[in-house]
């Protein structure tokens, strides 16, 4: 999703903001189509933050963001952002008008949507009453030293207090080149009192300001002392400033240099990756266009490596001529790091939220108890192999991992008649969604159904482990008042066995080493059939103390572990995750079937009062 627009209220210090910031061109596109860069959400959250970090550094008073709201098509709400130490809240508006009319003191609006979207927002923007400027994002953008900062200019908030671009210098500073600006605003920083302005315009054949525009203009704001221009190798630009050094127009000092020296000796035009970079006739050459500005008395290094020296020169010349007064240095309130990079770097650490030990999906391959899934599916772990290394930590032996997926099959479904799946058909039948549907029928799982594997494997384990003859564990639990869970069916009898239960019998019987519990189980159900015809052991009481043969039988499991195992409800899971596919099964029949509202008839109701 790209967020296209961005609302910035700011307090405009100087006349030369109030009228307007001539603002840079798209590297790719002249700023007479309006295009804009194109930012995704994240990154649109990125820049709002620095806008907002920045004006916390400045020595302006200002104790409300800069940032008044942000304009996301088609969403609205609220996104985070730090404010110095604090965290806030900006608004998020779906239309421009919306935003306009939610912020009528925001008088900037910043644009970085796409080039397909960019010039109709920004025509949009132009016409709302309360809009004054309409910035198009697309280089690097630029800032007033202490007022105002746009686009990634100086890129962090370090950098932009190492620059000394907190508050403002003497220079003046436009470029042709993204590229270097930021590396200039640092060698700007060394040598001088720092900047007062810095602009990049952009490559572009057709910009939308040039560089003479901003050299005239910096020679009109008494602040600047000194210019720094920055060309490169195709257009003729330049020359405008050479014209204007001549006519003396432009009175204060210029430092420039024109990159693209490399393109001399190439015998036919060429691109060199910028809009407008290329080589064309022999004015347009870099060696050229540095001639030219030299015979006009800018001053001009012999290459890029003294540039740093001969600005230092012409500086420090100024202040000695007393044109200069250096501007005396403050300290800017300090920027608290983030979290996340305080942690990278080393310089903090903080304790941690969750603790996970079943998965991790940090790397380019996600690991299920450290196994990778290209491994799962290449040794072919299967649903059963996958449950234990989720939920018990390890890969238990095929044998087990086959009993698992048995279980999953065996309770996947009991027909439309049973508690859960009753439930879940009457809720699909009211239009509900699949969620709701499936969490009506899984709320009925309990004690009474299916819910009792977990207490029928503890009691069944300590009535075995006690030496309890069958008899009296199931006496001791009548005396207590406590029904045997795992025993008994509604439906099921002596003389018509579950089914499902002869099935697990027969594969633990086969395949486990012992069935010490399960038998114990078995004898248990003979007594309590002695006493009643459907007092049988039913699906959860066989689960249960099958489980309980696996994890003696695997060798893998401690005492302590089963007991916790138990305790937590790991067995009563199984029916859960088993159940939970009949249930899916039932809603998208009823819905398939377009089955209307379910009403439960009177004549199965007893009224009475």
């Amino acid at each position: 999703m790209v967020v296209q627009t961005i609302l910035v209220k700011l307090k405009l210090p100087t006349p030369e903001f109030s009228s307007g910031l001539c603002f840079s061109s798209s590297f790719y596109c002249p700023i007479q189509s309006m295009v804009a860069l194109n930012a995704s959400h994240s990154n649109l959250c990125f820049i709002s933050t620095h806008i907002s970090s920045f004006c916390c550094i400045l020595h302006l008073g200002r104790e409300t963001p800069s940032v008044a709201g942000i304009i996301n098509p088609g969403s609205e709400g609220f996104q985070k952002i730090f404010f110095g130490q604090k965290e806030i809240v900006i608004p998020v508006h779906a239309t421009i008008e919306a935003a306009c009319a939610a912020h009528p003191t925001a008088d900037v609006f910043i644009n970085f949507a796409s080039h397909t979207s960019g010039d109709g927002s920004s025509m949009c923007a132009l016409k709302q009453a309360t809009i004054r400027v309409v910035a198009v994002m697309g280089t690097v953008g630029s800032i007033q030293a202490g007022a105002f900062k746009i686009g990634d200019t100086a890129v962090t908030i370090d950098n932009i207090i190492h620059c000394k671009l907190y508050r403002p210098g003497s220079v003046g500073f436009v470029s042709k080149s993204g590229h270097t600006f930021n590396e200039l605003c640092n060698t700007i920083s060394r040598v001088t009192d720092g900047i007062y302005e810095a602009i990049a315009i952009g490559g572009d054949v057709c910009p939308g300001s040039t560089l003479s525009d901003h050299v005239l203009r910096f020679n009109n704001i008494p602040q600047i002392k000194i210019m720094v221009v920055v060309g490169e190798d195709d257009g003729c630009d330049e020359y405008s400033i050479v014209e204007a050094l001549k006519q003396g127009k432009v009175s204060k000092p210029v430092v420039a240099w024109v990159n693209g020296r490399c393109a001399g000796p190439l015998k036919s035009e060429a691109e060199f990756g910028e809009a407008g970079d290329k080589n064309g006739c022999e004015m347009e050459f870099a060696r050229a266009k540095n001639q030219a500005l030299r015979d006009a008395g800018a001053v001009v290094p012999t290459s890029y490596q003294t540039f740093e020296a001969a600005l230092m020169e012409t500086f420090h010349k100024l202040v000695e001529e007393g044109k200069i007064t250096p501007v005396k240095e403050i300290t800017p309130p300090p920027i608290p790091e983030d979290l996340s990079s305080a942690i990278k770097s080393g310089k903090v650490r903080a304790p941690t939220h969750i603790i996970s030990t079943i998965s991790d999906e940090r790397g380019e391959d996600q690991c299920y108890g450290g196994i990778s899934m290209s491994s799962i599916i290449e040794k072919g772990y299967g649903v059963g192999g996958v449950i234990s290394l989720l939920w018990f930590k390890r890969s238990l032996p095929h044998y087990c991992t086959q009993f698992i997926e048995m279980c999953i099959m065996l309770c996947a479904d009991h027909g439309p008649c049973a508690s859960g799946a009753h439930n879940t058909i009457v809720t699909a039948r009211a239009g509900k969604d699949l969620i709701s549907c499936l969490v009506s029928g899984l709320l009925t799982i309990g004690p009474r159904f299916g819910g009792a594997i977990d207490d029928a494997a503890r009691y069944f384990k300590d009535a075995h482990d006690s030496g309890l003859r069958p008899y009296e564990f199931v006496e001791g639990m009548k005396k207590k008042g406590i029904r045997v869970p795992g025993i008994g069916h509604r439906v099921k009898n002596k003389d018509r066995k579950d089914k499902r239960v002869e099935l697990l019998q027969k594969f633990a019987r086969t395949h486990f080493p012992s069935v010490k519990y399960m038998e114990y189980a078995v004898e248990v159900e003979a007594y309590t059939l002695s006493k009643a015809k459907n007092l049988i052991l039913n699906i959860d009481g066989a689960i249960g103390s099958i489980f309980l043969d696996l994890f003696a039988g695997s060798g893998m499991f401690t005492e302590q572990e089963v007991d916790e195992i138990v305790k937590i409800g790991y067995l009563n899971g199984f029916f859960v995750l088993a159940r939970s596919i009949g249930l899916i099964g039932h809603t998208f029949d009823q819905k398939r079937l377009k089955q209307p509202l379910y009403r439960h008839p009177w004549e199965d109701v007893v009224y009475t009062t």
